[in-house]
């Protein structure tokens, strides 16, 4: 599976950290939010070349989306299609209970925070992703002379993995494999072991 199109559902810093390094690697980039795109001259601007505004219907049209808005607004981001089968949605969200500023723990226990995720978009394959660092540091180069930036990943369906780790590594990334969506989701969610750690792969 290859990823050429790259949609975003939001359009913060930590979509645009995501969406800048696809641009940069020729990867054409769909940018959408709630307000609509004439709201995001700005925002597109920033992320450069390859990226243009859209419409929701448009961004979850890509080959792959990037699922970056408030956890508790996920089961609303969910209603606007009546299905989700056959898309690839990345999920960067983390369980805070309120935003600005981020604080509080949503918890859906005995789910993780991605099965939670998964529930609401009936039908996609979902692959837990990019939450982990802070956005300033998804954001900067990955390349290092130590090493490259690891992104941790993990989900349910092999050749969706494959297709996100050979995109995340065409942006200079290391992407780790940290198995399904349940045990490797834990690990990353927000008070898991790897919540917050950022390492470089020396290999």
């Amino acid at each position: 599976m290859k990823f050429t199109t790259i949609g975003t559902i939001g359009a913060g810093p930590a979509a645009q950290a995501v969406a800048a390094h696809a641009a940069k690697a020729g990867h054409r980039v769909l940018v959408s939010n709630s307000r609509g795109p004439d709201t995001l001259g700005d925002v597109v601007n920033t992320i450069g070349p390859g990226a243009s505004a859209a419409s929701f219907d448009d961004a979850v049209a890509a080959d792959v989306v990037l699922l970056a808005v408030p956890f508790l607004a996920v089961p609303a981001v969910g209603r606007r299609l009546p299905g989700w089968a056959g898309r690839v949605v990345v999920d960067m969200t983390n369980q805070f209970a309120e935003v600005n500023p981020y604080r509080g723990f949503v918890d859906v226990a005995p789910l993780t925070g991605s099965e939670w995720v998964a529930q609401h978009l009936p039908g996609a394959t979902v692959i837990k992703a990019f939450n982990a660092m802070f956005a300033t540091y998804t954001a900067a180069e990955p390349r290092h002379a130590e090493g490259a930036q690891v992104v941790f990943f993990a989900g349910d369906d092999a050749p969706s993995k494959t297709g996100f780790a050979e995109m995340v590594s065409g942006f200079g990334f290391a992407p780790i494999d940290l198995g399904r969506l349940r045990e490797g989701g834990a690990l990353m969610q927000l008070g898991g072991a790897l919540s917050g750690k950022h390492f470089l792969f020396q290999g």
